[in-house]
C-alpha cells in the first residue's frame, strides 16, 4: 500500500505497526509489550484496535490529502470520536501506562495518536486520561528519541 511503518528484520518486509509490534514481541527478549494476564491482553489489544483501526485510518496523510480544504475538521472529527471512546476505557484500565503499571502496545500506539491530535488541533486537555498518560510516556527515553516528531522524514516545520 506504500505507507508506513515498514520494516525489514529478519530477512523479511514487515508493514502496518500492529503486525511490527507483534513480531517484535513474539521473536525478540527484552520487556513484554503484552501482559501476561488474558484479560489485560485483551484490553491492550482493544485499545491498540481502537487507535489503529478506529481513529488512525480516518485521519491518515493519504485520506486527508482527498479530502481537501475540508482535512483539518475532518481529521479534528474523527479524532475527537475516537479520543470520546478512548478515554472512559483508559479511565478504567490505566495505571501508570495504559494498562496497569507496565508500558504494553497501548502505549506505543497511544503516542503517536496524541501527536496526531495535536497536529490537527484537537484539545486534548478535555480527555485527563489520555492526557496524562501521554505526558508520563513523553518522560521516557524510548518514547522521546521515537517520537514522530523526531522521525528523519518528519517536515522541518514540525520537527521536535
Amino acid at each position: 500500500m506504500q505507507q508506513v511503518p515498514a520494516v525489514t528484520i529478519d530477512d523479511m518486509t514487515l508493514s502496518q505497526s500492529l503486525a511490527i509490534i507483534q513480531y517484535i514481541e513474539e521473536t525478540r527478549p527484552g520487556p513484554r509489550l503484552l501482559p501476561s494476564d488474558p484479560k489485560q491482553r485483551a484490553q491492550v489489544r482493544m485499545i491498540c484496535d481502537i487507535i489503529a483501526s478506529g481513529i488512525q485510518p480516518l485521519q491518515n496523510l493519504y485520506v486527508i490529502k482527498k479530502i481537501g480544504a475540508e482535512k483539518e475538521s475532518w481529521a479534528n472529527h474523527f479524532i475527537q470520536r475516537g479520543f470520546e471512546a478512548l478515554e472512559p476505557i483508559l479511565k478504567q484500565t490505566a495505571g501508570v501506562y495504559c494498562v496497569g503499571e507496565e508500558i504494553s502496545m497501548a502505549d506505543i500506539c497511544l503516542v503517536p495518536q496524541v501527536y496526531n491530535a495535536e497536529r490537527f488541533k484537537v484539545d486534548i486537555g478535555q480527555f485527563p486520561t489520555i492526557k496524562r498518560l501521554n505526558q508520563t510516556l513523553l518522560n521516557i527515553e524510548a518514547f522521546k528519541v521515537s517520537h514522530p516528531s523526531c522521525q528523519p522524514d518528519t517536515p522541518a516545520a514540525v520537527q521536535a
